[in-house]
């Protein structure tokens, strides 16, 4: 009997803490501690300070990039501490960053910052610091890509970070093809993750280079809408600043402008990635002073609840009112990162807490921070995107907000915000917080118009060939246009969302798009002469088809675009084309033409005026493009 006592005493699990440091007695964020044998663990945090359930004879094993493995008995010890020794060998695989290093975590993939090596801080005190360099780029084949989601084609890893490829649009002629159709795109995130990039001194992926998302971060001067429809369209030809010999359309939407007291209340819930991966002061932290500025704009009439993902999923915070903006933020101050990332599971119960307290003529929406890096659950982009499509039809909105470095994964963040009706940031920074939560709140937290889709047919008279500029994830079949149960894109109150086409006008000698030989079994195409209409000064005709926010039926819009063939355009149109011509030449693009960071810099700056750039946010572009052309 005593035998049998003590075997189930000893059965009994116990809490083992400690702390990791290296052999210069440095404590390390984000080792991996995990019970051998089994996929049970959880990861040090900001102080390398570590916390774990085991059995009294399970055996630890503590693992971390640029360091050797090191296993520890328990042996019914509830405080062990851990120095782990160097392994010069994995140490090349760290990613060096303008902060200090990085190192990847073996388990979990991703990287987490770590304190500067004591001896090169004492070399950097004679010594600058050289810019880091990028990690180099591993394209993942099409074939995986193809089976992880349907749709991107295919992934790209940079370092630790994840980042949809797609081929660039090119050139078409309108005879063989006479209509483009897109989802609009009001994301942003690409450009701000550049930004960080460049702040940092690196050079990003150009697959992280949305030319859509960048010059749709910047505010553009379109007429509001005057009638009963929440959106207006406005056009504007001007001279390609890259190929003079062509033409450049810009298309702008503006969605309507409401005051904020006359918005309907919001049912908020909060979801807040507190994984280990979310450890640090540009992650969990920026967090959680981005979402108390949020709750500092909530109304008495708007609710918020609170769930946490970690390696398990809680309700941190009931629904709780707007007019309770102490309890909701001392529930914010209390989140600590710990554990993995059961992104899904997360999602799922978000989505449960969101239909609980469905408000139903309100703004029923999820807001997601989190840096992507889910490891448990569902978490593919094509089990994501099923989750999300099959989760939107109960008609709450899904927004993101991207946070951290070296591990995020930018490709599952567009997902869910394009296949959740929601929209995607990253917040780099305070101030980009106070631009997205504050200053542009409205816009942010309410659709004002759903799948909002555009369709331009080109006049074959007037044009050879024509490439949308950007936008090739958001590519749409032309008969996707009128089908009302294709997903697109939404815009929130006082959104804009720009778009630019390159146009090749008929008589210009071009090889810049594929021609075919004649067919032999079928009439040969005619000329555009006489399959067009001739006598129409039109270049091309732009249709918008939107759907209220709880609407399924479309609502179709139609503008006749005329080219004077001047180039007499706004401060708006050079720089948008300037923007558009600066992310060309970061992806290298084909059909960049004579586009120099030079010229992007002096148009960029004819488009700039005291009252165009209030804020500062395009001055601040040209600093970047600056910073990127004393980088080459």
């Amino acid at each position: 009997m005593l035998f049998c006592i003590s075997v189930a005493v000893n059965a009994q699990d116990i809490i083992v803490t400690g702390t990791v440091r290296d052999n210069i007695g440095d404590t390390i964020i984000g080792v991996s501690v995990y019970i051998k044998g089994t996929t049970k663990g959880t990861l040090t945090d900001v102080d390398g300070k570590y916390r774990i359930s085991v059995s009294p004879d399970n055996t630890l094993v503590y693992s971390f990039i640029g360091f050797k493995n090191k296993e520890v008995k328990v042996d019914g010890r509830t405080a062990i501490d851990v120095v782990l020794e160097e392994d010069t060998q994995l140490l090349s695989e760290s990613v060096v960053i303008g902060y200090g290093v990085q190192k990847k975590s073996m388990i979990t993939g991703s990287v987490v910052s770590v304190k500067e090596d004591k001896r090169q801080r004492n070399k950097n005190k004679s010594t600058p610091p050289a810019p880091p360099a990028p990690p180099a780029a591993s394209p993942v084949p099409v074939a995986r890509a193809e089976a992880d989601s349907k749709s991107f084609v295919s992934v790209t890893n940079y370092g630790s970070e994840e980042y949809g490829t797609y081929k660039e649009n090119r050139f078409m002629s309108p005879i063989a093809e006479a209509l483009s159709t897109f989802s609009i795109d009001v994301d942003t995130e690409s450009y701000t993750n550049f930004r960080r990039f460049i702040n940092s001194g690196q050079k990003p992926s150009k697959d992280a280079i949305r030319i859509e998302e960048f010059i749709n971060y910047f505010k553009y001067n379109y007429d509001e809408p005057t009638n009963a429809d929440p959106v207006k369209v406005t056009t504007e030809v001007g001279q390609s600043p890259w190929n003079t010999q062509h033409r450049l359309v810009r298309i702008g939407v503006k969605a309507k402008e409401i005051a904020k007291e006359d918005l309907p209340p919001s049912n908020l819930v909060f979801l807040i990635d507190v994984s280990g991966s979310m450890s640090g002061p540009t992650r969990l932290d920026l967090v959680k002073t981005s979402m108390k500025m949020l709750v500092n704009n909530l109304r008495d009439n708007d609710r918020v609840a609170i769930v946490v993902y970690a390696s398990e999923v809680g309700e941190k915070l009931a629904s709780t009112s707007g007019k309770d903006k102490e309890v909701i933020k001392n529930a914010i101050d209390q989140l600590r990162a710990y554990g993995a990332t059961n992104g899904a599971g997360g999602i799922q119960k978000a989505y449960e807490i969101a239909e609980k307290n469905f408000m139903k003529d309100g703004n029923n929406r999820i807001i997601l921070c989190t840096d992507g890096d889910f490891n448990v659950g569902a978490s593919s982009p094509q089990a994501l995107e099923e989750m999300i499509e099959q989760k939107r039809q109960s008609g709450v909105f899904l927004s993101v907000l991207g946070y951290g470095m070296g591990n995020y994964k930018s490709n599952r963040m567009q997902l869910l915000a394009e296949k959740g009706n929601g929209n995607a940031f990253y917040i780099d920074n305070l101030q980009e917080a106070n631009r997205v939560l504050v200053q542009e709140f409205n816009g942010t937290l309410y659709t004002i118009a759903k799948d909002v889709k555009l369709q331009l047919e080109f006049n074959p008279a007037k044009v050879q060939a024509y490439r949308l500029v950007g936008y090739e994830s958001r590519m749409l079949a032309k008969e996707d246009f009128n089908d009302d149960t294709k997903d697109a894109g939404e815009m929130g109150v006082g959104h804009t969302v720009t778009a630019l086409y390159e146009i090749i006008p008929v008589g210009v000698k071009s090889n810049m798009y594929p021609r075919v030989d004649g067919l032999k079994y079928q009439k040969t195409e005619q000329p555009a002469s006489s399959v067009s209409l001739t006598d129409s000064p039109e270049l091309l005709t732009v249709k918008l088809r939107y759907k209220q926010p709880d609407g399924d039926k479309s609502v179709k819009l139609e503008l006749p675009v005329i080219d004077n063939g001047k180039n007499e355009v706004s401060s708006d149109m050079r720089f948008a084309s300037a923007v558009a011509m600066f992310g060309q030449l970061l992806k290298g693009s084909d059909f960049k033409g004579d586009a120099t960071y030079e010229k992007t810099i002096d148009l960029a700056r004819s488009g700039i005026s005291k009252d165009n750039d209030k804020d500062g946010y395009k001055a601040e572009f040209v600093r970047l493009a600056e910073t990127v052309r004393a980088m080459n």
